[in-house]
């Protein structure tokens, strides 16, 4: 049975590498994390955060009207998108006050993400450092994605050099703090304050080339803001994420097989919708989102591949191996 169930998860692997051959993953591992990847709790894929993470090099330069159209792709979201386009019409008009001879609006960006886990909140935070460079604000265009382990260090002295070395690795485009409100003071012997006062000296500094945005659970985003009155002052845009409703945690499924080389048999669609209702009311803040659908997929196709290892081989066709059903989601 075990070799049985290893020839199926290898059909499948080559199966699935003959599709991304044919890009069909495109912006939504961007989106929902490359198939495949652990989940860490409360946590994007990849890469730990407690170093910097950087979004590479200069990226190039891209039409606005293309990243208006890939924003308008994304599932939900509708209240996010509207302040997208607010803002980008809001410095389009301040540059005509400007050529005009008019008075011009201080150019504030820096901004409060606040949402559930999955909500989105990365991803839109990618989006607007290349939006912004499409439009000539961020030289560089590039995401730095870091949390307190990023940026607090355990002596005295070392937190202020932390953080700027943060700073300066997202100059010329937008640091990403994610879990904001965890740099609050813990103690006497906490240096989150510390980390925070850097950040806020240096967000003057740089106030022309470095876009600063904080995300986290709402309520605890609040905390984070009155713990120093300069974060007030500085994060002058806020933006919530909300929770996805059941039906577009199912398109977010469906995108996922479609990207994974998978397909849904149209009769195992209620009962996903069911399995995703039972998730969120059982544990809306632990379920994730859109992690917890990408989750759930990875479970769903490990017990398809449980179900393929009993069947003889013949019956173990391109079509067996691409589609999910009833059977391979977990019960209710």
């Amino acid at each position: 049975m075990e070799k049985r169930l290893q020839e199926v998860l290898q059909l499948q692997e080559e199966y699935i590498q003959s599709m991304a051959k044919m890009n069909m993953r495109g912006v939504y591992d961007d989106f929902w994390g490359a198939p495949g990847a652990k989940a860490a709790k409360g946590q994007a894929d990849a890469p730990a955060k407690s170093a910097p993470q950087a979004g590479g090099e200069e990226q190039p330069t891209e039409r606005l009207e293309d990243l208006l159209k890939e924003l308008d792709g994304y599932i939900g979201l509708a209240s996010v998108k509207e302040q997208v386009r607010g803002l980008v019409n809001w410095i389009a008009v301040n540059r005509m006050r400007a050529r005009n001879g008019l008075p011009q609006a201080e150019l504030s960006l820096h901004m409060i993400f606040s949402g559930n886990p999955g909500t989105g909140k990365t991803m839109i935070a990618r989006l607007m450092a290349r939006i912004l460079k499409s439009i000539g604000i961020l030289q560089k265009g590039v995401l730095v994605e870091v949390d307190r382990g990023g940026l607090v260090a355990g002596y005295v002295g070392q937190t202020a050099a932390k953080t700027d070395a943060a700073i300066r690795s997202a100059l010329g485009g937008v640091l990403f703090i994610d879990e904001a409100y965890a740099l609050v003071s813990r103690g006497e012997n906490d240096f989150g304050q510390e980390a925070i006062e850097t950040l806020l000296k240096q967000m003057e500094d740089h106030r022309d080339e470095l876009v600063v945005i904080a995300a986290g659970y709402p309520r605890q985003m609040e905390a984070f803001l009155h713990a120093n009155p300069g974060l007030e002052s500085r994060f002058t845009r806020f933006w919530h994420f909300p929770d996805y409703s059941i039906e577009e945690l199912l398109a977010i499924f469906e995108i996922r097989c479609t990207s994974s080389g998978y397909c849904l048999a149209p009769a195992a669609r209620p009962k996903l919708g069911g399995v995703l209702a039972a998730r969120v009311r059982e544990d809306c803040e632990g379920f994730g989102n859109a992690r917890g659908v990408r989750n759930l997929f990875e479970e769903t196709a490990a017990r398809q591949a449980n179900r393929l290892a009993a069947l003889p081989p013949e019956k173990i066709t391109k079509e067996a191996l691409m589609c999910l059903t009833e059977d391979d989601l977990p019960p209710l």
